[in-house]
Parts: structure tokens; sequence; C-alpha cells
């Protein structure tokens, strides 16, 4: 329930700003105090009468209101709530919020408040995928501003069919309360050791030359930055990545896989371990110590050694197992059969599975798509950005870990 807590919706103009009026229904129902702001596109798909009613007081479509300004409202709007909801979160507003823009009463109270934001983007799906919009997404992302959605299926305009339906009403409402739970003293991870894994691992053939992966780190650093925030202590055990270490994380870099392994050994005991980091199969038994010359009179033979299993090895372990380990699956083919068997041979809790075939974008990208393998069942989650399923994955974790005494 959500009674005393009070929602600012800020609604922008699409065709999903309809689903706006059944949020507000929803959440009125639950308790919360709504105020809606509606900006002058979203005017034109549904009324500022409709929104107040619904919302039990008028509301707020101008800057320059003189009822309302009197006494600064826009500040007042921006400090009087709990939570700020932006749906639908058109391009033009993300894009608006990404540059720090004031030009009307929803952008300047997104600049002004110093509460958390979530936005449920809503546009046509070669907008979502534009560079632009990826571009305005990271960098809300990284200035904390919580994603739900979008959802993949068919747009408004005939024909079109992709990511970018705005999130359900439940959707937004589920995002909501698990947000607003975190207002407690206690979060729901407070307390907790949190392991996390992430990035590449590269495996010297000379010293200039490695086996490695594709992979980015970027759903690794994801889950640690939002386990931080639901109050773990974390430590990240980084591959070498393009990314700044999460603020309020330990983190430990490393190159290669048995570094990793024994970086995670040092980590322990802990609750949590998710394992996210593509760790390389295989290495060289023997790295030449010196650059290996093209030209010799027969191509190199590289002998190859298999690495240790990280995630095996911690969900093996009868001594500082960690409660709940946790690992990725990432394929190119029958996705869910080879997760059910890795779920199944390395004797983990859960495996996150995902398809990094070519096309899918996923591997190196900002969004992911994966599923939920448990002994219970498969669980499916929609495409979405890579901050999401970390906050999605730190959710289903606090529910799952048994309570402290």
């Amino acid at each position: 329930m959500l009674e005393d807590n009070r929602i600012l919706l800020v609604i922008g103009g699409g065709i999903a700003a309809y689903k706006s009026l059944d949020l507000i229904r929803r959440l009125k129902e639950r308790g919360a105090a709504v105020r809606a702001i509606l900006t002058r596109a979203g005017q034109q798909f549904i009324t500022p009468l409709s929104v107040g009613t619904l919302a039990g007081e008028p509301a707020f479509t101008d800057l320059f209101e003189p009822r309302s300004e009197f006494d600064v409202g826009h500040i007042r709007l921006a400090r009087e709530a709990d939570l700020v909801v932006v749906a639908p979160a058109t391009a033009d507003l993300m894009a608006k919020m990404a540059g720090g823009h004031a030009d009307d009463l929803a952008s300047t109270v997104l600049l002004a408040t110093d509460k958390r934001v979530l936005i449920a983007p809503a546009m046509n799906p070669r907008m979502w995928e534009h560079a632009a919009t990826r571009r305005n997404l990271a960098l809300l992302a990284a200035d904390g501003v919580f994603v739900v959605g979008p959802n993949e299926g068919e747009m408004a305009e005939r024909g079109e069919q992709g990511i970018g339906r705005m999130a359900e009403p439940r959707e937004i409402l589920a995002q909501i309360e698990q947000l607003l739970a975190g207002n407690d003293a206690s979060k729901p991870l407070g307390g907790r050791r949190v392991i996390v894994t992430s990035g590449p691992t590269r495996e010297p053939i000379d010293p200039v030359r490695y086996i490695a992966n594709r992979s980015s780190g970027k759903q690794g650093h994801a889950i640690a930055r939002a386990a931080a925030a639901a109050g773990a202590d974390v430590t990240l055990v980084s591959g070498p990545v393009g990314l700044p270490d999460p603020a309020g994380v330990k983190t430990v870099h490393v190159e290669t896989a048995r570094a990793m392994l024994e970086a995670v050994e040092k980590a322990l005991p802990a609750d949590v371990a998710v394992f996210a980091a593509a760790v390389a199969d295989w290495r060289v038994a023997e790295p030449s110590s010196r650059k290996i010359k093209k030209g010799a009179a027969a191509l190199p033979k590289l002998v190859l050694a298999e690495n240790p299993d990280i995630l095996a090895s911690i969900a093996g372990r009868k001594a500082k197992r960690p409660a709940l380990v946790i690992g990725f699956a990432a394929e190119t083919e029958q996705v869910i059969e080879h997760a059910k068997a890795k779920l199944k041979a390395k004797r983990c809790d859960w495996i996150l599975a995902n398809d990094v075939s070519d096309g899918t974008g996923i591997m190196g990208g900002d969004s992911n798509r994966v599923h939920l393998v448990t002994a219970n069942g498969i669980e499916s989650w929609p495409q979405q950005p890579k901050d999401e399923v970390a906050r999605m994955l730190v959710g289903r974790i606090a529910a799952a870990l048994p309570a402290r005494s």
C-alpha cells in the first residue's frame, strides 16, 4: 500500500497518455496522494479535467500560472513529493531531462527536484533505437533516473511494431511500490554482502596478444550499482572494461580468469554472488614471454588449457557458500535448454539466460532480454535497459533472501 506517499506524475504528449489515467486510479486506490503535471503536448491526448478529476485536485499545466507561481509553485511541486513519475516519457521529454532544459513546467520541475525520478518511455520504435535517444537514456541512467519499460508490441501507427510501447500501469505501479519501499531506513539489501563479477577476461598469448570476448561489462556494472543502491555492501570484480567504477562499490580490477577466481574467494563470505562476467573458457597453457613473430617457418601452435570454472567453484563450496549464487548464460541457440543444463551442472541457484546472437545487439549494447531460470520454472523478462534488468534482479534477490534476525 502507498498510504502517506506523495506522487508527482508528469504526463507527456503521446497516445500512451491515456494509460496515465489508469495509473492515477491505481495509485489512489492504494492510498497515494497524486499531483499531476500535464504538458502542452499531453493536453492534445487527454484533458486537464479528466486528470484532475481522478487525482482529486486540478492538474498543473502552466509554468507561469498566477494562482500557483506567487509562491514559486514549480519549486514547491518539485519538493513536495516522495517520487516523481514521468509517464509517458516521450523522446522530447527525455532529451530535455538529459540536457537540463527548463522551458516549461514539466522540465522545470524535473530540473528542480531533489527526489527520485522514474520514467516510463513511450515512442515509435525507430525513435527509441535512435542514437540520440540511446545517449539520452545513458545520461539519465548515469544521473540515477529509474526506468521502467518500454515494452515490445504493436504501435498506434498501422503496421508499426517493435520496442516502444509504454509499460502497463500495473508494471509502473509495481516499480513505484518497489522504489518507495526503499524510503524505509532498512533498504532491501541493507546489511547484506554482495559479490558481482563483470566484463571479459583476457588470457595472454604473448606480451601483446590475448584471448578475450566482446563483453562490455555494462550488465555486471549495472547490477553492482543497483545492489549498492539497495543498501548492500558490494564488491565488484571486474575484467578490463571501458566503464567507470560504480560509486559506493569496492571494485577489484583483474585480467585473467584465475585472477578473477582469486579475487572472488578473497571477497567471501557473502550473502549473494552474481557471476555476470564472460570468463574465457580456455587460456594458453604457456604464453610466450616475447612477441610471436609473423613469418616463421610454421604457424605457431597454441596449446590451450581449461580455465577454472568460477561459477561452479563457488556454487559447489561447502564452506562460505553464498546463500544465493546466480550465473549468466550467454547463448546463441537453444537458450532455455542450455540454461537449464547449466543450472544443474553448475549447482547454482539461478541462471539469467540471454540470446547474444548476431543482430540482437545485446553483447555490448545498452539493453538486454533475459530469462530467469530457477528450479521452480522460467520467468521471461521483456527487453529493457540493462539498468532496469539490474533493478529487477535486485528486487528478486531481496525477496528471495531469508529475513535477517
